[in-house]
């Protein structure tokens, strides 16, 4: 497979990684000390078309592809992994379903000017006795003549406070189980829909996450994405896709990590010599560098199957379980470096590694990504 980067996917890549290290690494520790949301780079980031990257000129978008957007995802998810999961939902959890899925009515509303980064959107699937099992969806969607009727709570939503519009599932017909899964477009502010909290978090403490309430909440049938029952095709299609932006995400934490060991191991003496100069720093920083490249290259390897139409179900969840494996392992590594000091807040890795977290977690669990790889390999007609 051919994955030299063209031209337009390099001038992406530059873009998002000067507005990294100029706009974004400057704020980075702050915003993650004080828990809050970066409004003005966010903006910024819609300014410079990175938050509907692989969407259509046509609506709103940059028209690029999944290639650029994890390019651009790994630079920013360098400098600040909470800039680069807000960016992440809303370019593919939100903006790529509304596109793939959307009337041309629902995208003129619900995606031109998220795409545009001038709204920002957010993907509910998660529930409190949902979450690793996606099919166990509690909130109740009732048809009421030519609106739907919504009842229940939602847990875990990334951008959930700030966003303007939501992507909601509900249960239409539970007697259909997973066939009975919908999906909504709801905008904020909608009677019966609130924001009832936002989580304290371990880490990406400045990207918030949100608990909806959902209170005889009336949307227009015509919010409705795709048919009555196709909420779980259409959020399994959507996972797929954003698990290739938290694999970037999971590459640009560890690479970001990475270049901090690096650069402490040129500095930090012990027994007379750079730390860099000892057998056991220098195989921990040779992992650290293999373990990052061998990422990089299943997260491209996802984005050009994508990019191509080809299936991708089982690609985007190696790179997406590796990606965020090797994170840990990195981000882990890197305090091991800096000793000490790698527990301090001063020495930003223990940033690193709080935000590394995550990755092994939201957009389905490592267990969740073997199980989808193993399901996808026994399916496979024998060679």
């Amino acid at each position: 497979m051919d994955i030299e980067l063209t031209d337009e996917q390099r001038m992406v890549q530059a873009v998002a990684r000067e507005f990294a290290e100029k706009e974004v690494r400057p704020i980075a520790e702050a915003i993650d000390h004080e828990a809050r949301f970066p409004r003005e780079t966010v903006a910024r980031m819609g300014e410079l078309g990175l938050m509907g990257i692989a969407i259509p000129e046509a609506h709103g978008g940059s028209g690029g592809d999944t290639v650029a957007c994890a390019l651009a995802l790994e630079e920013v998810a360098r400098a600040c992994a909470s800039h680069a999961v807000i960016m992440s939902v809303n370019n593919s959890l939100y903006c790529d379903p509304v596109h793939q899925f959307g009337t041309e009515e629902q995208r003129r509303r619900f995606l031109g000017p998220f795409a545009a980064g001038q709204r920002l959107g957010c993907f509910s699937l998660t529930e409190p006795e949902a979450g690793s099992d996606a099919t166990n969806q509690n909130v109740l969607a009732v048809r009421d003549g030519d609106h739907y009727v919504l009842d229940g709570r939602k847990i875990f939503v990334t951008n959930g406070r700030e966003a303007a519009a939501a992507l909601v599932f509900a249960q239409t017909d539970r007697a259909l189980a997973h066939r009975g899964i919908s999906a909504f477009l709801i905008e904020k502010g909608a009677p019966g829909f609130t924001v009832v909290k936002t989580e304290d978090k371990l880490g990406i403490r400045a990207s918030d996450t949100a608990e909806f309430l959902f209170e005889r909440c009336r949307v227009p049938a015509g919010q409705r994405l795709g048919e009555e029952g196709q909420g779980f095709k259409i959020a399994m299609s959507t996972l797929d896709g954003g698990r290739i932006g938290i694999a970037a995400q999971a590459v640009g934490i560890a690479a970001g990590a990475y270049e901090l060991a690096l650069a402490y191991a040129r500095e930090r003496k012990s027994f007379g010599v750079p730390i860099g100069q000892h057998q056991m720093v220098q195989w921990m920083l040779a992992d650290m560098a293999t373990g990052i490249e061998a990422a990089r290259l299943l997260t491209w390897r996802a984005a050009c199957l994508k990019d191509a139409g080809a299936p991708f179900t089982a690609e985007a969840a190696m790179a997406k379980l590796f990606a965020s494996e090797m994170a840990m392992r990195v981000t882990t590594d890197a305090i091991q470096v800096h000793g000490g000091y790698g527990f301090i807040r001063e020495y930003q890795v223990e940033r690193y590694f709080r935000d590394a977290k995550i990755t092994q977690l939201y957009e389905g669990t490592s267990q969740i990504q073997k199980l989808v790889i193993a399901r996808h390999l026994l399916s496979r007609p024998e060679s």
